[in-house]
């Protein structure tokens, strides 16, 4: 009987293919009560013919749209992160995606998990992945409402258009969310997918997770959260950047009393606890990191790709950043400038940076207020340096065989037609080479740079460190080029270490979140630039400048410190860089638009904040006062001058008195005082920067 059955479909369904109306209706005559099999069956085979080559191309789709099996889900769709840690190990910050440490679900109260279902994914357990009901019911509603009202995405899909999708709204987009889905509850637990999403949802602020959210906004793990901080935390996926509360807290709050009642309704909290934790309004306290510790997070980001090849890993970056220095940095800046003399004065910007010995940053400061400028006047800005360069004409000098007591005359003086004037155009006459650079002779430093050569002074400067571009013109001598505040205070080191060159760096070591080092820095082979006796000379004529001289504003009590001012014309630029025995600090004020100031010298602001940051810097562990290293014996030859100074100063004295009845005033000056006003011209024996052969260079008139 069943032959004869099938045997009678055979013959009707070829007659209903063939088009023969005959046929058919006489092979299904046959069983008239399958009448009405004959559509069913070809509107099977039709769609069963156009369905094979449709399951075909979503096969290979889903093949290529499918991540690979060793995907790394922790890192996947978003940047690495980079935790940058300050010399002791502490957190100074992030850049690239802000990451906590991983939470399980074990470490979060109920009433957090509950938060996030309730709002984002009710039905969470029992979907396999997406909710055909939530995504009929906000097409209707964004159909009704002619926009996109409401969304239909379950937290799986969430999480893979977090992991590998980008944020376009397109029909072949949501169909690849479909198969990512699909693709990752195959894989996961539930479990196991409500743990990564708590951990990698997006949450504002640059932050991922939790984690990440609830030390960002609150300063807490997110077991510590309350109530109402969970309900704002679980409310920022529906639009992260719009209401992240730093930004928009009104907006996050609104949201957040959506959240509430969202448990209330799915029973997970009863009325009353709802409106207490509606009254209990969150209060946001932001993680403390301070704002300028962006400049130096930026810095140790830009000089990263220098040192390794990022990849795709996350990083952990351990550098030279003292904590305790970077506050004493900050805090003078601060103290300095934001005052009503400073605005008076026309003084809006500053930026300091502090080496060790080896050259590791302990400190940078990149201008009054990060979040308003993320410009770094400390590395990115190039001001011409002024006076702050001429202790390279000095060392070019003392290493052509000048010393400290080599007299020069400070008046006028004329290189190619062009005239240097000294501060407010006084000239001081015959004086040593100490007092010169103590009183910033500019006159002097011209002479002293005509007489060692122009290219000698480069070449000094070449070697101290010194890399942006110098060229020979007579203004070389007074800092007439351009240089950030970070190059020429590293090139005050060779002077600090007695001669030996230490190169700048930020970063110590480099490892990945696992634990695998990429790099570590390690000190380079002792590189003598100048000699011992040279470098000791420098710091003797510098260390008189803050003694006797135009940076008497930096000294720092208990402390022997060196170092010079820098102004610029028409006060456009304040310098004052300079070092003690653990610590070679710079520090630069003036406005980014080059406006002019109101009279502020090297030897106001920029010595001043540099003396308040040294003195607190000296009374940190491990940077306790020590003498500057110096060879004690190398100046013995000075104390017959000393005496001949002094015995000259009494006769002096003792004739004033006989012929006008009263001594005058002795002068109170290092040096021999006895020679000021006295010689009215003296040779400087150098090498003349000229083709003519080395010889004798007299300063004109």
């Amino acid at each position: 009987m069943w032959r004869e059955t099938l045997e009678d479909l055979r013959v009707g369904l070829s007659a209903g293919l063939r088009g023969s109306g005959r046929l058919a209706g006489e092979g299904f005559r046959a069983v008239p009560w399958r009448l009405g099999l004959a559509p069913l069956l070809t509107v099977l085979s039709a769609t069963i013919t156009l369905a094979i080559p449709l399951m075909i191309w979503n096969g290979k789709h889903a093949l290529e749209v499918f991540p690979d099996s060793d995907v790394d889900l922790a890192a996947a769709g978003r940047q690495p992160n980079i935790l940058i840690l300050a010399a002791d190990g502490t957190k100074l910050g992030s850049r690239g995606s802000d990451l906590g440490e991983p939470i399980t679900l074990d470490d979060l109260p109920p009433y957090l998990i509950d938060a996030f279902l309730s709002t984002e994914d009710r039905q969470f357990y029992q979907h396999p992945g997406f909710n055909p009901f939530a995504l009929l019911r906000a097409m209707l509603a964004n159909y009704r409402e002619g926009r996109v009202v409401q969304g239909g995405s379950t937290i799986t899909q969430q999480l893979v258009k977090n992991l590998f999708l980008s944020g376009e709204q397109t029909l072949s987009r949501k169909v690849d969310e479909l198969h990512l889905a699909l693709w990752l509850e195959a894989r996961l637990t539930k479990r196991e997918i409500l743990e990564l999403y708590l951990n990698r949802i997006y949450l504002g602020a640059n932050t991922y997770g939790l984690s990440a959210a609830s030390d960002a906004y609150f300063s807490k793990t997110p077991a510590e959260l309350t109530l109402g901080e969970a309900a704002l935390l679980a409310g920022l996926p529906k639009a992260p950047s719009a209401l992240a509360p730093h930004t928009n807290l009104e907006g996050a709050l609104a949201r957040s009393r959506e959240v509430i009642d969202n448990l209330r309704e799915t029973r997970r909290i009863d009325e009353m606890t709802a409106m207490v934790a509606k009254a209990d309004r969150p209060t946001l306290r932001p993680r403390g990191i301070r704002d300028t510790d962006g400049y130096f997070l930026d810095h140790v980001a830009a000089v990263l790709p220098t040192l390794i090849d990022e990849g795709r890993y996350d990083l952990v970056i351990t550098t030279t950043l003292i904590p305790d220095l970077q506050t004493a940095a900050e805090n003078a800046v601060q103290e300095e400038l934001y005052t009503e003399e400073a605005a008076r004065k026309g003084a809006e910007q500053a930026a300091l940076i502090a080496y060790d010995r080896h050259g590791g940053v302990v400190a940078m400061v990149g201008g009054k207020s990060y979040p308003e400028s993320q410009f770094n006047r400390a590395t990115q800005a190039r001001r011409q340096p002024g006076s702050a360069f001429k202790p390279f004409v000095y060392a070019a000098a003392i290493q052509a065989g000048f010393d400290q007591q080599t007299v020069l005359v400070d008046g006028p003086v004329q290189v190619d037609g062009w005239q240097p004037t000294n501060y407010r155009e006084r000239f001081l006459g015959p004086l040593r080479l100490r007092e010169a650079l103590a009183r910033s002779s500019n006159t002097a430093t011209v002479q002293i740079t005509e007489a060692v050569g122009r290219a000698e002074v480069i070449n000094t400067a070449r070697r101290a460190g010194l890399k942006s571009a110098l060229q020979p013109h007579p203004s070389l001598a007074l800092g007439a080029f351009e240089v950030p505040l970070d190059e020429l205070t590293a090139s005050y080191l060779p002077f600090a270490n007695q001669g030996e060159i230490s190169r700048p760096h930020a970063i110590t070591s480099i490892s990945t979140r696992s634990g695998e080092e990429l790099y570590r820095w390690e000190p380079s082979e002792p590189q003598q630039v100048f000699s011992v006796k040279t470098a000791d000379k420098m710091t003797d004529l510098l260390r008189y400048v803050t003694t006797s001289g135009t940076g008497r504003a930096a000294r720092v009590s208990g402390v022997e410190v060196a170092g010079k001012t820098g102004t610029t014309n028409e006060w456009r630029d304040a310098w004052f860089v300079g070092y003690s025995a653990h610590i070679t600090a710079g520090v630069w004020v003036g406005n980014d638009d080059y406006e002019p100031m109101n009279e502020v010298s090297g030897a106001t602001y920029p010595a001043r904040i540099w003396s308040a940051f040294m003195t607190v810097a000296h009374e940190t562990e491990g940077f306790e006062p020590s003498p500057l290293p110096m060879d004690e014996v190398m100046f013995a030859s000075d104390q017959d001058l000393w005496q001949l100074a002094g015995t000259y100063a009494l006769l002096k004295q003792d004739l004033s008195k006989h012929a006008y009845g009263a001594a005058p005033e002795p002068e109170q000056r290092r040096g021999l005082p006895s020679l000021y006003g006295l010689i009215k011209r003296q040779t400087i024996v150098g090498r003349v920067a000229t083709d003519d052969p080395p010889g004798e260079y007299t300063p004109k008139n």
